[in-house]
């Protein structure tokens, strides 16, 4: 079995992009998906991420396979690249053209610009315990700055729901984090029942934010487009940024804007074809 695809990148977070708008069932399975994602086996990629057919008045669907076949609710570089995908799919390539997308996290609409960037509005942040999922308070309660014991240390943590899970915490020197060592055990974390994406912030200026991340189900990736509009709320929550702000990744660059009135977050950065290429299955 042949399946065309395509692989992306949103400033280093890399995926391959497969075009499944014939059917509402993904063509590989997650199990299959694993060694795809393998860097030394396969293609390499944090994930693989499948355009469906729309459902529930959206224009299509984005479902996508983590790299160690967890099926996370969304993901802000995946979408990037999504959009970009779809909009060469389809020759809608004019600037300020929108795309209406279903995915697990909710209904997500990223905008093409005339400077050739996506601007993608995430929708409204969920900051209560019970929405994203934790026990670290009540669960109509807001968690921010609350300790958490972790690596036998014990950190200052705001959570936040991009529609998925965002556990953050401020740090004097992002460059020092083990990374390798202590985002599994965020990651993995009792008060997490769905476990959760971990970033650290290290705040250079009110308006710009630098930002290392463990992702949930794909570890330390170059840029994570939902942790970093979730490092902006809670960097607006607890008083350490603006409302917009530049985060700085491993990868590159997002502009994040919380806007306070409609209280929507925007994201807006790049999304890059790499190469095309024939999957080769038995099934």
């Amino acid at each position: 079995m042949e399946i065309a695809f395509t692989k992306y990148h949103g400033l280093g977070n890399d995926f391959i992009l497969i075009d499944n708008r014939h059917s509402p069932d993904p063509l590989i399975t997650p199990e299959q998906a694993v060694p795809l994602c393998d860097r030394n086996f396969g293609i390499g990629a944090d994930g693989v991420i499948f355009a469906l057919p729309g459902q529930e008045g959206s224009d299509y669907t984005m479902r996508i396979f983590n790299s160690d076949g967890s099926e996370p609710e969304m993901c802000g570089n995946g979408i990037r690249c999504f959009a970009h995908f779809i909009a060469e799919l389809t020759g809608n390539t004019t600037p300020n053209q929108t795309f209406a997308i279903h995915t697990l996290a909710g209904l997500i609409t990223p905008q093409l610009t005339p400077e050739g960037q996506i601007k993608v509005d995430m929708g409204i942040p969920k900051v209560t315990a019970a929405q994203i999922p934790t026990t670290l308070n009540a669960a109509d309660q807001k968690v921010i700055n609350i300790p958490l014991n972790v690596a036998g240390q014990t950190w200052a943590v705001t959570c936040v729901s991009m529609g998925n899970p965002h556990c953050i915490t401020f740090v004097d020197d992002v460059d020092q984090i083990a990374l390798a060592t202590v985002g599994p055990q965020f990651e993995h974390h009792s008060v997490f029942p769905q476990r959760t994406n971990t970033e650290f912030i290290q705040v250079i200026a009110p308006n710009y934010l630098k930002m290392r991340v463990w992702e949930r189900g794909a570890g330390a990736t170059l840029a994570c487009g939902t942790g970093a509009c979730a490092s902006v709320v809670a960097g607006v929550l607890t008083g350490h940024s603006e409302a917009t702000c530049t985060v700085e990744l491993p990868g590159g660059c997002l502009t994040i804007e919380w806007d306070q009135r409609s209280q929507r977050i925007y994201m807006t950065g790049p999304a890059q074809k790499v190469f095309t290429g024939q999957l080769i299955l038995n099934r």
